[in-house]
């Protein structure tokens, strides 16, 4: 199995910078993707970015040019760089990693609990 625990949240003001952390751990050879979500209050839980373990990246439209998300090689952190953070960026930030569980003989997904990220002046 594997477990993520993400980090690095806080406060930040408009325009600023903050980088998140998402370390995983257990059978980390057998993940194959891992990305970042968020929910903002009173909204739906919607994906930010993730990145598969051949490097290949994808962003929701609202974050491309701001945040880059990176993962040197298997037992790296998982990284989200936040640049030009906007208010309508808040919200609790949730790591997540896709892997092969052998038990299960089957794809799973694991998330982390959270960070709360706000930009506010």
């Amino acid at each position: 199995q594997v477990q993520v625990v993400e980090s690095g949240g806080g406060l930040v003001q408009p325009g600023g910078s903050l980088r998140l952390s998402c370390a995983a751990s257990g059978s980390i050879f057998s993940i194959h993707a891992m990305g970042w979500y968020r929910q903002a209050p009173g909204k739906q839980r919607e994906l930010v970015a993730a990145i598969t373990s051949g490097g290949s990246t994808n962003y929701t439209d609202s974050v491309k040019g701001r945040f880059t998300i990176s993962r040197d090689n298997a037992k790296a952190p998982l990284y989200l760089q936040m640049n030009s953070l906007k208010p309508e960026d808040t919200a609790v930030y949730y790591c997540y990693a896709d892997f092969y569980s052998d038990y299960d003989d089957r794809y799973l997904e694991v998330w982390g609990q959270g960070t709360l990220v706000t930009v506010s002046s």
